[in-house]
């Protein structure tokens, strides 16, 4: 089980559990076509967003496989809500969990994405003792590939036109990193 001590801090940011008044942030990034572009799903109404808010809410503990944890990501200096990371956990029998990061266009190419997401490797690793983390992305999404390499996962695969995602074929790569060498990094 994963129970953290929120606001989880960085040096730039703070990871919190979201709260209902997020919404109109949150709106502005999920209603934004250049965010659901690699996403499975497209641009939100104010209604979606509204419902997908009020379950994130609750998305705070790890207490079984299946569950996740999703975070606002924060600035610090200015307390803007910029996005959200996540953690799921996909299976306790062989101790494995997915992460994700989706910001705000605005806030790209400042690092705050591999700042969010080596909280949730760590939480992953050294919280829920997990032995192996993935992360997934479309193949056309290289900005977020080239996150997931910096912070020093492998790239296992490329799968050609493996899913159906809005009418089209997409290709996704999985980026994964162990527990071994996440303490090694």
């Amino acid at each position: 089980m994963l129970k953290p001590d929120y606001p989880i801090t960085t040096a730039r940011l703070l990871l919190r559990p979201f709260v209902l008044a997020d919404l109109d942030v949150l709106y502005d990034i999920q209603s934004r076509a250049d965010v659901a572009r690699y996403l499975y799903w497209g641009p939100r109404t104010r209604e979606e967003v509204a419902d997908k808010l009020a379950e994130r809410t609750g998305m705070t503990v790890l207490e079984k496989a299946g569950d996740s944890l999703v975070l606002a990501v924060e600035l610090r200096a200015t307390g803007a809500l910029i996005g959200d990371v996540n953690l799921f956990w996909l299976s306790e029998e062989h101790s494995q969990g997915e992460f994700g990061f989706v910001l705000h266009p605005d806030h790209h190419g400042h690092g705050y994405a591999g700042e969010a997401a080596t909280e949730m490797l760590r939480l992953g690793f050294e919280g829920l003792g997990l032995h192996r983390i993935t992360g997934r992305a479309d193949g056309r999404n290289t900005a977020s590939a080239r996150v997931m390499e910096k912070l020093g996962m492998r790239r296992e695969a490329y799968f050609v036109q493996n899913e159906f995602v809005k009418g089209e074929w997409t290709d996704e790569v999985v980026y994964a990193m162990l527990a071994s060498e996440w303490a090694d990094r």
